[in-house]
């Protein structure tokens, strides 16, 4: 291995180390590993800009700005309101409906934006019962981690096959005559509320709601709309910008571009004609925007370029290409299986990212289609990372919200609620993966 290709890959395995052992900021160990790949030359400051997927950045930065539109507007709070009277007083009912709803929500909104617009409804109930909040706070962490990979725009994983592959919102459906991500998804999500409600109906047996928490319902406002013209616009926009993505092949823009065309449409709607309206200035949405987040991945760009720049990528995928290329059910199980407990302790972005541009050159060299290894890649990724809070910070955030509540999490608490839904999870999507992208 030649000097520059080891130093690449010291500087990923060292920032990716330090993002693990979680005492310095993620962010800014992102950034340092990124500078330190163009100060040693493992690539140029003109290929570390040239590496970054601007496109993805943008897609991103347009959708969090429709979110925080969305989460101002209390259609979210409205929803979770209203699982109060679904429920009928049947508490298990009421945190399958919550956890359901996290995870629809997630399919368009930032995972962590979920958790903080869905945990004070529950939170307001466990306080009237005086029950314990964990298993409420961890479900919907759960949850809410659980389905940003259904669809394009929910998660970084889904963008970034979007930018290696060059996939389309609609081929997150169905592909190539097959279900992909969002049936296949939804159905194993389907099974693991099934286990759920089964787990939490004996778990909270015993347990309703008092008639006092059905007045978190207010029925002549909404259940938490406050205004509803503002909410009409917020929906219109956010649906209006996933179709022209869905038909992105008829418009003929980048997914980046219409999503920005979108934001900055209803950006200028709102500062308009929104003067009139109980709505949010841009200066708050912008606030609400996670700017360091947006700087990881940026860094993640350039580490994963690095690397990549050095052919450290495309040599591995010489290694694996003959191991693979005989048996496709023997590949796709082992990457799928290898994955799962990996990204459950490292951050899973930059294991999934690698991967993907691993796969990518392996085909090639293969002369196989990547589809099975790239779905087993996310899905695998997505489901494995709800192991541990080092796979997934958005269940850092509701663990924070457990100790804000005056309640400590241990690790076997924890676990008691991650580890089911891992392995249900992981179990039933590697089953329909194998019917429908190997043997069919």
């Amino acid at each position: 291995m030649e000097a520059l290709q080891l130093t690449a890959l010291s500087i990923l395995i060292a920032a990716i180390g330090a993002i693990v052992w979680g005492k310095i900021d993620r962010t800014a160990v992102a950034i340092f590993g990124a500078v330190c790949m163009v100060i040693t030359g493992c690539l140029s400051d003109k290929e570390a800009f040239m590496a970054v997927d601007w496109n993805v950045i943008i897609l991103m930065i347009s959708f969090w700005i429709l979110a925080g539109y969305f989460a101002k507007s209390g259609i979210p709070e409205a929803i979770a309101h209203r699982a109060v009277a679904w429920s009928g007083g049947d508490l298990s009912k009421f945190l399958i409906i919550v956890g359901a709803a996290s995870g629809i929500l997630s399919l368009f909104v930032d995972n962590v934006l979920v958790i903080l617009i869905m945990a004070p409804v529950a939170l307001h109930i466990t306080r009237l019962l005086k029950i314990n909040p964990v298993p409420f706070l961890i479900f919907i962490g759960l949850c809410a981690n659980f389905t940003g990979s259904a669809l394009l725009i929910g998660d970084l994983p889904p963008q970034m096959l979007h930018s290696v592959s060059g996939i389309e919102f609609l081929e997150f459906i169905w592909q190539s005559g097959r279900p992909s991500s969002f049936p296949i998804l939804m159905i194993t999500f389907a099974a693991v509320l099934w286990f759920f409600r089964i787990n939490f109906k004996r778990q909270l047996r015993g347990k309703a709601m008092a008639t006092e928490v059905f007045a978190v319902i207010d029925p002549e406002n909404g259940g938490g709309v406050r205004d509803k013209r503002f909410a009409a616009i917020t929906v219109i926009s956010f649906v209006a910008t996933i179709v022209a993505l869905s038909l992105r092949w008829l418009i003929g823009l980048e997914l980046g571009a219409i999503a920005a065309i979108g934001a900055a449409v209803t950006v200028l709607v709102m500062e308009t004609y929104g003067r009139k309206l109980s709505r949010p200035s841009f200066e708050e949405v912008l606030t609400s925007l996670d700017w360091r987040s947006i700087l990881f991945y940026i860094s993640l760009f350039i580490l994963i370029g690095g690397i990549n720049r050095q052919g450290l990528i495309m040599m591995a995928a010489d290694a694996i290409a003959p191991i693979f290329a005989s048996n496709t059910a023997l590949g796709v199980t082992s990457v799928y299986w290898l994955t799962v407990p990996v990204v459950g302790f490292i951050e899973h972005d930059a294991y999934i990212l690698a991967l993907l541009y691993l796969v990518k050159d392996f085909s090639i060299q293969a002369g196989v289609s990547p589809w099975p290894y790239w779905w087993a890649i996310l899905w695998s990724g997505t489901l494995g990372s709800n192991l541990t809070v080092a796979g997934a910070p958005a269940l850092l955030v509701a663990l924070n919200l457990c100790e804000r509540e005056g309640c400590k999490v241990s690790a076997k608490e924890f676990f008691r609620y991650s580890l089911p839904f891992v392995l249900i999870s992981v179990f039933v999507c590697y089953l329909l993966m194998m019917v429908f992208w190997v043997f069919l």
